[in-house]
């Protein structure tokens, strides 16, 4: 680890990442691999021969399935070996989630709950007692968790919730009540994550309590919720009625639930972004099959044009969604393992490492959340009629996709963190907005070079406008923040605009880094249509930038400035060599149609 630079969270924006420092799937070990092949094996043999039973709200498979996946070890692939886990590290979470997730959203839903918000809490926040009683039947899949935080009034704003809990007399245990809704695994769980206010306390405790229906203690549980997608999936209410729970089983302090709600969902994002992307690849596979197969006018529909431009952007977005996943993953793993070297335990370790990183766990969720929508809804337009009908994949696809831009914090609520925090990390000293800002400025008023640049070597181009990419966010982000100050959180648009530069340069740079390291070490040639993938989402990239750009800059600025920095957003994003964007999605097309599948 010495020999890279391992950047802090956010700081991608104001120093140059090298593409030796990145972690990309090629850079799997012999064992993560192993769990690669074991994880697919798994979804094609338990989850996908079984899509229809799912779709047909079989709450009772998905409970089967996620026993299977206990006594396979995949529930406890994060959980320390102390605790009955298999100890992995952070790279192998995401591939196991990854891969696991893409047969039907009804289990992935249910997988994510439990391996996530309804184990970790306990993992990263319980006492050696509780941790020992509990995480090991969690890991094993003989019991199953849930995560009881949203409530009828309290959704984006999990603070807010009126669920109680008061104390006894005798100072042992704690009465809980309230409602919860929308509650994964709520059906099948054991124990559950439960938030609730004590007195009129600011903020929120978490408690850990254990729910068996022959013995209900106060619990009731609501109908099962009938879904537009993740059908099988158990979503229902749980209402506590003077439910008992031990003063010990309270997790962290009284008046850490919040902290432990926020930093769960960090590592829910991420996590969900990669519960998104074996989707994408198979999406794309099923629709080359079809497209390859179904002809028209005596041609496979997979040779149109209009088909090629569709099948080459499903595949672009799920490469690079892919690359910023993986590369965001490492440096949490990379994190981690330098804070247990210095120290601290597993717990202090993993939620530092995590939450370094919560800028690019934000920027994640988001983008790929969006993309496998995007994905499904191509999906289901190259089937055409087809893609329509229950009797072909597509549609339950798409309607499984669609939570995902919901769950562990909505896209609007994430937009909005990500830049938030990035100024929090500013603030702090541990991100340098302000110098590289001031720069920017400078440069604005500066006169510009007209030397043409050598663009010979791979990417050296390309590279250069994600650097000029990065300056157009700290230019619009940097005067909102000057004129704005502390109310900037109140101009929700302007921060969606900065929040969707900061998404494409992340995401642009990742599948860059990714191509380069590759061409580097197997050769320019084996990365040709991934050079072409690298190429259409940086041209697609420029696009939304400049629309967003322009949209924050006209919002807040006029006169001189505004035309200032239009005219630097202007020079930011100007290309010396256009890219034929046509001649790249059909490249990657051909690739796709000629391998039928998803091949990258």
């Amino acid at each position: 680890m010495e020999d890279k630079d391992l950047l802090r969270g956010g700081q991608f924006l104001v120093k140059e990442t090298k593409c030796g420092d990145v972690f990309t799937p090629e850079d799997f070990s012999e064992e993560q691999t192993m769990m690669k092949e074991a994880v697919k094996e798994f979804n094609d043999r338990e989850i996908i021969p079984h899509r229809t039973r799912f779709e047909n709200k079989d709450y009772a498979l998905t409970e089967e399935v996620m026993r299977k996946a206990g006594e396979l070890g995949f529930l406890g692939v994060a959980v320390p070996e102390t605790y009955g886990g298999m100890g992995m590290g952070f790279v192998s979470t995401m591939l196991t989630c990854d891969y696991i997730s893409s047969g039907t959203g009804s289990f992935s839903t249910a997988f994510g709950a439990h391996t996530g918000i309804g184990t970790m809490p306990i993992t990263l926040y319980g006492t050696e007692e509780q941790k020992l009683k509990y995480v090991p039947k969690l890991a094993s899949g003989e019991w199953f968790g849930s995560y009881c935080l949203t409530e009828p009034g309290a959704g984006s704003d999990a603070n807010s919730g009126k669920t109680t809990a008061t104390l006894s007399e005798d100072g042992k245990s704690y009465k809980i009540n309230g409602q919860k809704m929308w509650i994964s695994n709520a059906g099948f769980c054991n124990v559950m994550i439960v938030f609730a206010r004590i007195e009129n306390d600011k903020n929120i405790t978490g408690f850990i309590v254990e729910y068996d229906a022959a013995n209900a203690n106060g619990i009731t549980l609501g109908e099962e919720e009938h879904k537009l997608g993740i059908r099988a999936s158990s979503t229902r209410q749980v209402f506590f009625n003077d439910t008992v729970v031990s003063a010990e089983n309270m997790l962290a302090g009284r008046g850490e639930g919040f902290k432990i709600a926020m930093n769960a969902l960090n590592v829910g994002r991420i996590k969900l972004a990669a519960a998104c992307l074996d989707s994408q690849r198979r999406i794309t596979t099923t629709a080359v099959n079809y497209a390859n197969e179904r002809k028209q006018f005596n041609t496979p529909i997979a040779e149109f044009g209009a088909i090629k431009s569709k099948l080459a952007e499903m595949a672009t977005n799920a490469y690079v969604g892919e690359s910023a996943s993986y590369r965001a993953a490492k440096n949490i793993e990379d994190r981690i393992a330098l804070r247990e070297a210095a120290g601290n335990s597993h717990q202090e370790a993993e939620l530092k490492g995590v939450e370094e990183y919560a800028i690019e766990c934000s920027i994640l969720k988001v983008a790929v959340s969006e993309d496998v929508q995007n994905c499904a809804d191509e999906g289901i337009q190259i089937f055409g009629g087809m893609g329509f009908s229950e009797e072909t994949p597509m549609e339950a696809a798409w309607r499984d996709a669609r939570i995902a831009r919901i769950y562990e914090g909505t896209n609007e609520i994430n937009r909005m963190l990500s830049v938030g925090m990035l100024v929090k990390k500013a603030m702090k000293g541990h991100v340098d907005l302000l110098n590289p800002a001031m720069a920017v400025a400078d440069e604005l008023t500066g006169i510009p070079s007209f030397e043409t640049p050598d663009y010979s070597e791979l990417f050296s181009e390309e590279k250069d406008i994600v650097a000029k990419l990065k300056k157009v966010f700290l230019m619009v982000a940097g005067s909102a923040i000057q004129k704005f100050g502390p109310e900037l959180e109140k101009h929700q648009q302007l921060l969606n605009a900065a929040s969707n530069i900061l998404i494409e340069v992340y995401m642009a740079e990742s599948a860059i880094l990714r191509t380069e390291k590759n061409a580097k070490r197997f050769g320019q040639d084996s990365q040709k249509e991934q050079i072409a993938m690298s190429q259409l989402y940086l041209y697609n990239a420029v696009d939304i930038i400049t629309k967003n750009a322009k949209e924050g800059i006209v919002s807040f600025a006029e006169g001189d400035e505004q035309r200032m920095m239009l005219m630097g957003l202007k020079r930011f994003t100007k290309y010396i060599n256009q890219p034929n964007v046509v001649a790249l999605r059909n490249k990657i097309a051909e690739k796709v149609s000629t391998e039928n599948k998803y091949c990258f």
